[in-house]
């Protein structure tokens, strides 16, 4: 009942505690009407000042000027009813008022200017500096584009006052003046302290940095865009009084290539929409949406099905024209009250722009792909780095030779000839000419393309079939030699059946182990006696190798020696299904192959073929721990590429060998390796490169080096890239890596950022529960560290609940839901605190995590005297009372439990909490206890000495005042962190000893 103002004031503190929305606007609109009852103005003018904060942070631009008139009359009427914060309110809030009378196109320049005159007015007869009114007035020069130098001059040519916009909203208006101006560079180092954090406010970084992602794309600052935009969008989306820099992230995702993700980002503020109470930012939001869909639709996917407006389906072009039309209108208000074209203009610019980039920014977000309104293809990503393509000829003659030339040198560029023949066949834009030889030879060919496809998707059964018509074929035309070969690939490729595995399907031929080897050496055998029937020369050449073949000797050595190498990479496949430790026949027998294979490719003078036995050698090597011998291996293979003439069958023993220096703690030779295979991949145009994984291995490389800017670049690349080949389970484990490298380097808010796509619903889906629990996990505590301590709750909440079943691993319950019990707490539910406190101790009994409970009781105790002060002392020594019953019943030697730090842990909680309490002398000696019980942990527990011995000396010092003790204290304490190696300990330590010499010294 709001019957009293009591009653009222109570409901208005309530409500100040509420997360600015609705409800809470909703609630204060009805406390002002509740307040306005009493005859006490004081009352209502609290009232008014909750429901302007409320209009001004949802962006109800319209209201806040009627609230502010009347709490302008009660302060004429009777100034004593305001408090001194509320009387500082009053002139503040002025410029709220100029602002949103500004962002009204319905009011007009003579109301907004006539109320920036009765400020200054106010502002002088009350003593206070004009430099906020100069500043208000450069916001409507601004705003209308007239005379903006002139009134820019005077606002920042005067002192800054106590009523001037706080410093890092001040910062932003100024960068803004220079982005204007075309200055970017300027622009961006205005904004540096604000972006660095060095000062902020509740509405900053996140403008400034909205503002910034533009700048920093032009300017090649990628990884901070990266950044900024991911950090920057979590604290403004849903937010109405954000909408104008929502649209600024809708065109960083335009600019970035990242259309995708604004799609998800229109979908997650499908309200603002509807949010109109603030025109000028309503039209900047538009503007962002309109620059998304107009590129959406200029990519030829108008029919996309799109976020809107709520109560109806759109598709791209459908809300394009509704919000073109909107912003149009709006446009026209604005500069028919400006009686210029200013806010037109700024439109049309930020329309004008195109993508910043050739390929898209890797985000590290997984972005769920749109699809068409009939629920068609998913609209295509963009890949996600430039291709050195090779040229496609558009005669299909040229086309066809220009592959055949391609195959025969092993260019990885045929693929894409291959697929653009296949494609010209099917559709009927080509037709087989006779000048090509039999098409039957071409049918052979394409047969095996189809092969090489399906083994890249890991379709082995399906390859060896594609292979063996494509063996008849060759058979068919009189090609012995390429028959040969593609029966062999398709032996050396076949999976022999798994144990307990049924019949293969129809069709699907298989062979034991034993099976494979015996056919491979039959085939070795058809090898030699072809040898022996046709030499390697160019006499009696067919019509279709005369066709399919440049050099026909080199043609048939490469046949003769691809059985020599499938027989190589049948026994490397046997030999890898034995794990590391492999019986003695399949190593004898893959040593046998391996050196068959480069005993024949040096005698017929084919290098890339003795490159290949080297890495095979290399690998197995590598395998088996033998590093040293791996790497030998893989250099020499690279030297025998480099001598072959094929640089491009070179990127991936690179690879290869920048995994063994990565074994070797060689991190540096690795990145630089990688970076040289991904960089001739591209240039090769090798469409079958595993680039994901390799962008994967450098970020790991990258963030053994100390580069972590680079770690964050390669590893959001790689998941980019995974996501692009329909690997989920990958694509989570690329940006897990990136979460970790964003957590120790200190961009939680980033990692955060990042795991909120991993764990949405679409997206875990797909990948394994514990995958997803350790994300959901590190999600949490991420949320916990930026204090955002509601969603840490409700994430440990999700997580408790996934793992509840876990019943082979009931330990990870335990801290679970420890940890969701310390999060409640700090969250400010103590009724579910409570219940998962208790929880916590029968998960415990069931599995024992001492640790943790410790941990738990001890964060118990600290939140309680925090939220209840000395009332909660008696409460926050019973949980540290049932930490130390705890920790005395651990047996010795328990894993994973050091008694002397957990008791020191409670000793030093007890003792922060007996000080807070004010009973010092208790404190000082729990502290105490707390030296001792760390110093019994030798090395390992000087850092937690020092911090006990701080505490201490600062109960003795400051609160008993015996600085004398504390001095002689801090002195021996300091000495011993030098010598354990502290020396940041020391200084602190030190820091406190010269102010308790200071204090010493003026009591005399």
């Amino acid at each position: 009942m709001l019957d009293t103002p009591e009653a009222v004031m109570e409901a208005l503190r309530g409500n100040h505690d509420r997360p600015h929305g609705l409800q809470r606007t909703v609630t204060a609109e009805e406390l002002v009407e509740a307040a306005g009852q009493f005859e006490k103005p004081d009352v209502l003018v609290t009232a008014l000042l909750e429901l302007m904060s409320a209009y001004e942070t949802t962006g109800e631009c319209r209201k806040s000027p009627v609230v502010f008139g009347r709490l302008l009359k009660l302060w004429d009427e009777s100034p004593e009813a305001f408090s001194e914060w509320e009387a500082h309110q009053v002139y503040w809030r002025f410029k709220w008022v100029a602002t949103s009378l500004l962002d009204v196109p319905e009011v007009p320049l003579a109301s907004v200017r006539g109320w920036i005159d009765e400020m200054r007015r106010r502002y002088e007869k009350a003593g206070h500096g004009m430099q906020p009114v100069a500043a208000m007035r450069y916001h409507v020069a601004a705003h209308t584009g007239t005379r903006v130098a002139d009134a820019y001059d005077l606002w920042v040519t005067r002192p800054r006052t106590e009523l001037s916009d706080c410093e890092a909203c001040e910062t932003r208006h100024l960068a803004e003046y220079r982005l204007d101006g075309g200055d970017d560079a300027g622009a961006l180092d205005t904004l540096r302290p604000v972006l660095d954090g060095a000062v902020g406010c509740d509405e900053e970084p996140q403008m400034s940095q909205a503002l910034a992602l533009g700048a920093l794309l032009r300017s090649g600052r990628l990884d901070e865009a990266r950044s900024h935009h991911l950090t920057g969008y979590r604290r403004i989306r849903g937010n109405t009084g954000m909408q104008a820099w929502v649209g600024r992230h809708l065109e960083f995702c335009v600019l970035s290539r990242n259309e995708g993700r604004g799609l998800e980002i229109l979908a997650e503020n499908r309200p603002l929409f509807e949010a109109t109470g603030a025109p000028l930012a309503h039209l900047d939001f538009l503007t962002g949406v309109e620059l998304l869909l107009a590129r959406i639709a200029e990519d030829g996917h108008a029919d996309t099905v799109v976020a809107g407006p709520p109560g109806r389906s759109w598709t791209a072009d459908a809300l394009l024209a509704h919000v073109r039309a909107e912003a149009d209108r709006l446009t026209a208000a604005f500069d028919a009250r400006n009686g210029t074209t200013a806010v037109g203009d700024r439109r049309r610019r930020r329309l004008a722009q195109r993508p910043l980039l050739d390929a898209p920014l890797p985000l590290g977000l997984r972005t769920s792909v749109a699809r068409t309104a009939d629920g068609a293809a998913p609209v295509p990503a963009p890949p996600a780095g430039a291709s050195a393509a090779v040229a496609i000829p558009g005669d299909f003659v040229e086309l066809v030779r220009e592959a055949r030339r391609m195959a025969s040198a092993g260019h990885p560029g045929d693929t894409r000839l291959w697929t653009r023949i296949a494609e010209r066949l099917t559709d009927g834009s080509a037709v087989h000419d006779g000048v090509l030889g039999p098409e039957d030879l071409l049918r052979a060919e394409l047969a095996e393309q189809r092969a090489g496809e399906l083994a890249m998707a890991d379709r082995d059964d399906e390859a060896c079939a594609e292979l063996r018509r494509a063996a008849e074929l060759y058979e068919r035309v009189g090609m012995p030699w390429q028959a040969l070969s593609a029966r062999a690939r398709a032996l050396g490729w076949m999976n022999p059946p798994s144990d307990g595995e049924g019949e293969p399907a129809e069709g699907v031929l298989r062979l034991d182990s034993d099976g494979i080897r015996d056919a491979l050496d039959g085939l070795l055998g058809e090898a030699e006696r072809l040898c022996a029937g046709v030499p390697f020369t160019a006499e009696a050449l067919g019509a279709a190798e005369a066709a399919a073949c440049d050099d026909l000797e080199r043609e048939r050595k490469l046949a003769y020696l691809t059985v020599y190498y499938a027989r190589a990479y049948a026994a490397y496949r046997e030999l890898g299904r034995g794990g590391r430790e492999p019986s003695p026949g399949a190593v004898e027998r893959f040593e046998a192959c391996v050196q068959a294979l480069h005993g024949e490719a040096e005698r017929l003078s084919v290098p890339h073929q003795v490159a290949n036995a080297r890495q095979f050698a290399a690998d197995a090597a590598g395998r088996l721990g033998d590093l040293a011998r791996a790497e030998e291996g893989l250099r020499a293979a690279l030297k025998d590429l480099e001598a072959a003439g094929r640089p491009w069958r070179a990127s991936r023993p690179r690879v290869l060998l920048a995994q063994i220096l990565m074994a070797r703690e060689r991190p540096q030779e690795a990145v630089e390796l990688l970076h040289r295979a991904i960089a001739d991949a591209v240039r090769y145009d090798d469409a079958d490169f595993p680039m994901a994984p390799t962008y994967a291995m450098l970020g790991h490389a990258a963030s053994h080096t100390g580069d972590h800017a680079g770690a964050v670049r390669h590893l959001a690349e790689a998941a980019a890239r995974f996501d692009q080949s329909g690997e989920p389970v990958e694509a989570a484990d690329a940006r897990l890596q990136l979460v970790d490298v964003l957590m120790r380097t200190g961009r939680q808010a980033d990692a955060v950022a990042v795991l909120e796509s991993l764990v949405a619903d679409e997206t875990a889906a797909a990948l394994d529960a514990r995958m997803v629990a350790q994300a959901r996990l590190s999600l949490a505590r991420g949320l916990r560290e930026l204090e955002e301590y509601l969603p840490s709750a409700e994430e440990f909440l999700r997580l408790a609940d996934a793992v509840s079943d876990w019943e082979d691993d009931a330990p990870v319950q335990t801290m679970v839901t420890a940890e969701t019990a310390v999060a409640l707490a700090l969250a400010d539910r103590w009724d579910a605190a409570g219940t998962a406190y208790e929880r916590a101790l029968a998960a415990h009994a069931k599995a024992p995590d001492p640790s943790v409970l410790t941990h738990m009781m001890c964060e118990f105790a600290r939140l309680v005297m925090k939220a209840r002060g000395a009332e909660g002392l008696e409460t926050a020594l019973r949980h540290l009372a049932e930490a130390d019953a705890l920790t005395a019943s651990v047996p010795q030697d328990t894993e994973g439990f050091v008694p002397w730090f957990e008791r020191g842990a409670v000793h030093y909680r007890r003792g922060r909490v007996l000080a807070d309490a004010e009973r010092f002398e208790e404190a000082l000696a729990e502290m105490e206890a707390a030296v001792a019980a760390h110093e019994q942990g030798g090395e390992e527990g000087e850092s937690a000495r020092a911090e006990a011995v701080r505490v201490a000396a600062l109960i003795e010092g400051n609160a008993l005042g015996r600085f004398r003790e504390s001095i002689a204290r801090l002195t021996t304490a300091s000495a011993r962190c030098r010598r354990s190696g502290l020396p940041e300990a020391a200084q602190i330590l030190d820091a406190l000893r010269q102010d308790h010499m200071s204090r010493l010294t003026e009591g005399r």
